[in-house]
């Protein structure tokens, strides 16, 4: 399920320019670009570091302190391709953790509450697929913003008429409630 949640999310990308990648299509300024980033860096610490497997790759944007990371947004001299390449190859090695390890195989997250911060390589696992599918959810709607492209790579235009009549039948259901 990770790995095909994480092909969905980054097929959201294709065909996309530099700008429309990084714009910002939230009042927080979520892009589609800095969910794949965020999702490289949760998977470096929680599929790598937490486990004692380190991936060989540091992302450019990993600072001393995490909280000076920029990983929700690329800058300027980060590509596409850069960001998306980190990402597969710490996939890849999440990937090999996985096979190599155990579910029950001991976990230390260093930021996680005092308390709770030992714990396993399968409870990492199901929070990093919910984690990634959260993300390719958000992923799923910024993109329709984009272009009206949907889920299986469809889009909007291909069936105008059809979810044309769904919004209007959606609207009408909430003006059932308008103040």
């Amino acid at each position: 399920m990770l790995q095909e949640t994480r092909e969905a999310l980054v097929g959201k990308l294709e065909g996309l320019g530099e700008y429309e990648l990084r714009r910002p299509l939230a009042p927080t300024g979520t892009n589609l670009l800095g969910l794949v980033k965020h999702l490289a860096g949760l998977e470096h610490g929680y599929l790598g570091e937490a486990v004692g497997r380190v991936p060989a790759v540091r992302p450019s944007w990993f600072r001393d302190d995490v909280s000076t990371e920029i990983d929700m947004w690329a800058t300027p001299d980060e590509s596409s391709a850069y960001v998306v390449g980190v990402y597969r190859e710490i996939a890849a090695h999440s990937d090999r953790t996985v096979a190599d390890l155990e579910l029950d195989s001991p976990a230390y997250v260093a930021h996680w509450a005092d308390g709770h911060r030992e714990t396993t390589l399968g409870v990492l696992l199901i929070r990093m697929v919910a984690e990634t599918s959260q993300h390719t959810g958000h992923a799923d709607i910024l993109r329709e913003q984009l272009d009206g492209r949907l889920g299986g790579g469809t889009t909007v235009a291909a069936d105008e008429a059809f979810w044309n009549d769904r919004r209007t039948q959606v609207q009408a259901a909430a003006d059932h409630f308008r103040p």
